[in-house]
């Protein structure tokens, strides 16, 4: 094949051309230098067209001009590229022309035979459909770093060329082949040291939180976590149920600032601290003051955000905290959404700010909802637009917890290539009606002091536990944690004072409140102590038991007994 017919023509090569050709150094177009002794390009000492005389001398001695670069060899040229470059024409893409590097890539191809039937490689390279949008559109185009059988990337453009000497319509596309196996190479192995630290994270993270949710005995409660995409570096979302006992439960939901391996870890240090300090039964503003300075000692450039809560059944409504964390939402049995939107103080290990503690009714019939801001929070939203529509999807989200969180995590549209984590907490107090809200049960009594108040509380007692028809032990243990209580109240604590008696269907509950805040504490009396063993017998016949300061001032001190199976149908 004559292949001097061929010339590539790409955007601004004539305009290029012609001024290169222009610009042609001969010796009659030589440029002045002003200052130098010169002789004229016709012969004279001076005037335009001047050159000095030594380099005048030179080329009147015979020195070649320098070739413009349409006069180069284009053949030799596209040779010894050591890009892989073809040429094609025609409808068909018949081979004109491979240079060596292309031959020693993929071997020799037939001239004049189409590039379907004796190409593969650029089948296999996705290159054949480019030839013709290159061809329809007389624009170049690029493919990025395509793999070969021969396990080599390469990025290709086809650019469009001109034939002369050829039918109008059967122009070529010229095939150009850059190796960038290196770069592909380099490029693999960070995507896999990524993708290895974010399975790293994802493993710490998942590890970090609750594999089992604790079941509270009054509330239904669900959970769902959904990292990042892959694109997206694994976040520190957390949350915890966590039961406090008396029939209270508290329900944390945080989130650490930042990604990666560190925002995972600190996570971790704020879960286990959360509950740690969950177990001194604090209110939950003061709870939050006590993981502010943690996390200040934890990481000083680290912040993270939270709510804590805590739900007692008897007085059906959640107490919480909130760090700079977005709103719980309840539901209640109308379908009504109710948002909390204050107090909220500033964010964890800010430090230097009080926070305080708010309420929200959780009646039975509710759901209430946690959650972080990968949730709700979009790019091109403001965010109370994201709350706003959850509010819209809960107030129609009915069935389980766990039906709830999985309606509201599709309704926010999270997939797999979300690009921030998620983690939603659903909790449902239940209506309970029929045999279901005989096994759920409260009485209480006034205690107005005196000596009487003792054999009061213990008759009362005992009726309560026999109209349960609790079993003989469990009601004897049961009416003496009542009188024990009672007694250490009349004796250490101040009015007013009551008894309260809760069974659920897994546990009975003895609680005795009064206005004293000093909290009891267990000891061992002397032989010839004639008080003091009162907090020892209810922790030696109890399941549990412990103490805690109310709100209004005062303390709650309760004991709880595991009920046997018998006792649980009854």
């Amino acid at each position: 094949m004559n292949f001097t017919r061929w010339s590539a023509r790409l955007p601004g090569t004539q305009r290029r051309a012609a001024a290169r050709t222009d610009h042609t150094i001969t010796p009659d177009r030589l440029p002045d230098r002003p200052g130098e002794g010169t002789v004229s390009g016709s012969g004279s000492g001076s005037g335009p067209g001047s050159v000095p005389a030594a380099r005048a001398e030179q080329l009147a001695g015979g020195a070649p001009c320098l070739p413009a670069v349409d006069d180069l060899p284009t053949r030799q040229v596209l040779d010894r590229i050591p890009a892989l470059v073809a040429i094609v024409h025609g409808p068909d893409h018949r081979i004109a022309y491979t240079n060596d590097a292309y031959t020693a890539a993929f071997g020799v191809r037939a001239e004049g035979v189409p590039a379907r039937d004796v190409a593969p490689e650029l089948d296999e390279l996705g290159v054949l459909p480019l030839l013709d949008q290159v061809r329809r559109s007389s624009k170049s185009r690029t493919l990025k770093s395509r793999k070969a059988h021969s396990g080599r990337s390469y990025t290709i453009t086809c650019t469009p060329v001109e034939a002369t000497a050829t039918p109008e319509g059967s122009g070529g596309v010229l095939i150009f082949a850059a190796d960038v196996t290196d770069h592909a190479e380099a490029a693999e192995r960070l995507r896999a040291s990524e993708r290895s630290q974010r399975e790293t994270a994802v493993t710490l993270q998942r590890s970090l939180l609750p594999q089992e949710l604790e079941e509270p005995d009054d509330l239904r409660v669900a959970a769902t976590y959904h990292p990042g995409g892959t694109e997206a570096a694994v976040g520190g979302d957390w949350y915890d149920v966590i039961t406090l006992g008396g029939g209270r439960t508290a329900l944390v939901i945080g989130d650490v600032m930042g990604r990666g391996v560190r925002a995972a870890a600190v996570m971790g240090q704020l879960r286990t601290a959360v509950r740690a300090y969950a177990r001194l039964d604090l209110p939950p503003h003061e709870v939050l003051q006590l993981l502010d300075g943690l996390a200040m000692e934890i990481d000083a450039n680290q912040i993270a955000t939270c709510v804590y809560a805590v739900h007692d059944p008897n007085e059906g409504k959640l107490v919480y905290a909130s760090a700079g964390h977005l709103p719980i939402l309840v539901r209640d049995e109308s379908g009504v959404v109710q948002r909390a939107d204050e107090p909220t103080g500033p964010p964890l290990g800010t430090g230097g700010w009080m926070h305080a503690s708010g309420s929200i009714p959780l009646t039975p019939g509710s759901t209430a909802v946690l959650y972080t801001d990968g949730l709700v929070e979009r790019r091109n939203e403001d965010l109370d637009e994201g709350i706003a529509a959850l509010e819209r999807a809960l107030s129609g989200a009915t069935g389980s917890p766990q039906v709830v969180c999985d309606r509201l995590v599709r309704s926010a549209g999270v997939t797999a290539d979300h690009d921030d984590d998620v983690a939603v907490l659903v909790l449902q107090h239940p209506a309970r009606t029929g045999p279901d809200s005989d096994l759920f049960r409260n009485a209480a009594l006034e205690l107005l002091g005196g000596i009487e108040a003792a054999p009061r509380a213990r008759a009362f007692a005992s009726g309560v536990l026999t109209s349960w028809r609790f079993p003989t032990e469990l009601h004897d243990v049961g009416v003496l944690a009542a009188s024990e209580l009672v007694a250490n109240s009349l004796q250490h604590g101040t009015p007013p004072m009551r008894l309260r008696l809760r069974r659920t269907d897994r546990r009975l509950i003895v609680e005795v409140t009064d206005g004293d805040d000093h909290l009891p504490l267990r000891r061992t009396a002397e032989p010839g102590d004639e008080s003091g063993r009162g907090i020892a017998i209810v922790a030696t016949i109890a399941t549990s038991w412990g103490s805690r300061r109310t709100p209004g001032g005062g303390k709650a001190v309760w004991c709880e007994f595991v009920l046997p199976n018998s006792a649980r149908t009854t």
